[in-house]
């Protein structure tokens, strides 16, 4: 289920969002509004979501958390941004992976 995190989510908001790969969260942040979306089967639904609530494309990034190591991962389709120097579908800028987390942790763990 998709949800969008805007403060420290609830253990049943996690529990949600966990639900369509048992355990990992495919998560989307918005870097400029502290926020992000997850769950969902496919990073390009909190993508859409969140342009269509009026992020910009440019800080939006795409990875995804394991509930049960609290690993964060860095891959994404959605990462794929040659016009932001970033040639994978991993987020490559150390600075925006370490804002990346910092979101993460601050919402979600």
């Amino acid at each position: 289920m998709l949800l969008v995190i805007t403060d420290h989510a609830t253990k049943e908001e996690i529990e949600k969002m966990a639900e369509d790969f048992s355990g990992y969260i495919k998560i989307v942040v918005d870097m400029e509004k502290g926020i992000l979306t997850g769950g969902g089967k496919r990073h390009v639904e909190g993508e859409q979501f969140l342009l269509e609530s009026g992020s910009k494309q440019k800080n939006l990034w795409g990875g995804g958390l394991d509930l049960e190591s609290s690993e964060i991962d860095y891959n994404s389709m959605i990462n794929i941004r040659p016009s932001q120097n970033n040639f994978s579908r991993d987020i490559m800028s150390e600075e925006t992976r370490k804002e990346f987390d910092e979101i993460i942790k601050k919402l979600l763990l």
